[in-house]
């Protein structure tokens, strides 16, 4: 495997008259779990869908594991988009056996393969039940059974765990990151904290571009130790440029009536806040600076400035 899966050097990709990829550049390394993160409308899925189709840009450069994007790629790449594609009235191991027989797979190793799969991803006993018998979660764990039949080298997953418990959530990730040496994972999902948790490296998407990118703990070095949310439907922006300047205080982004700002210490910042706005704040909520706050620095703060 090459060092880098993918690297995509200032890509465009247009529909109509809008840019969902605008000087798009990343590196994603080989081995591990890469996520993309970013609002609807940012460029991730699009992204995704060009590598699931090994389509090439219509500027800049791609390649994919080694290669320019090309046919004959597809076989080394599995995609699990948003939307379950298994057939409701087919049985759990047939669907497998016809996913790997599209893809090529020899009928012998399926015999050995599907089962494994299926063991793996807690369905070893239902291989003979319908797709439609299955909870949400199961289907969940079936697709990726599903992309994984043929061994590809790079795994593209879209939301793949949206709609699914905290518990499935759980399931699926602790057996995808046993895969994790073998394959390349690109993640592209808006919930920062399933990132934060399962992401070796993550990259932040706004507008179509790499607004940041590196490993979770990287992008959160940067912030102040504890970060305060704030329901502040009325705060003006005298007030978050006040707030912005007092000794300690980080960033301070706004995302409709909440208020995110890091600090040094929470316990001083809190009573100055309530000195300053005391009617006007709802609540607000301590907690250890995450992935979500260093996203609202990059992605939230971007958004805000487009938007005056």
């Amino acid at each position: 495997m090459p060092p880098y899966a993918v690297r995509a050097s200032n890509i465009t990709r247009g529909y109509g008259g809008r840019k969902a990829l605008d000087g798009f550049s990343l590196d994603v390394p080989a081995a591990g779990v890469f996520g993309l993160l970013g609002p609807n409308g940012s460029g991730k899925s699009t992204f995704i869908a060009m590598l699931a189709a090994t389509e090439p840009p219509e500027t800049g450069s791609l390649e994919i594991l080694g290669g320019p994007p090309s046919r004959a790629l597809r076989r080394r790449i599995a995609t699990v988009f948003q939307e379950n594609t298994a057939d409701p009235l087919m049985r759990a191991g047939e669907y497998l056996r016809f996913a790997g027989r599209v893809f090529g797979v020899a009928s012998s190793e399926l015999s050995t393969r599907i089962p494994e799969l299926l063991e793996r991803f807690g369905l070893g006993d239902r291989a003979a039940d319908p797709v439609s018998s299955l909870s949400g979660g199961m289907r969940r764990r079936l697709e990726v059974a599903r992309a994984l039949l043929h061994r590809p080298e790079l795994l593209l997953l879209d939301e793949p765990t949206t709609g699914i418990d905290a518990e499935e959530r759980a399931i699926l990730w602790e057996t995808l990151r046993s895969s994790a040496d073998a394959v390349t994972i690109l993640l592209a999902t808006n919930d920062l904290s399933e990132a934060d948790a399962v992401c070796d490296s993550v990259a932040f998407i706004q507008g179509g571009r790499v607004v940041a990118s590196g490993s979770p703990a990287e992008l959160k070095a940067g912030l102040r130790r504890e970060s305060v949310r704030i329901a502040w439907p009325t705060a003006s922006e005298g007030e978050l440029a006040e707030v912005a300047g007092w000794p300690g205080t980080g960033e301070v982004a706004r995302d409709g009536d909440i208020v995110v700002v890091t600090t040094d210490e929470a316990s001083t910042f809190v009573p100055r806040l309530f000195a300053l706005a005391p009617d006007a704040v709802r609540s607000v909520t301590i907690a250890t600076a995450s992935l979500e706050d260093a996203y609202f620095q990059h992605v939230q703060r971007r958004t805000g400035e487009a938007a005056r």
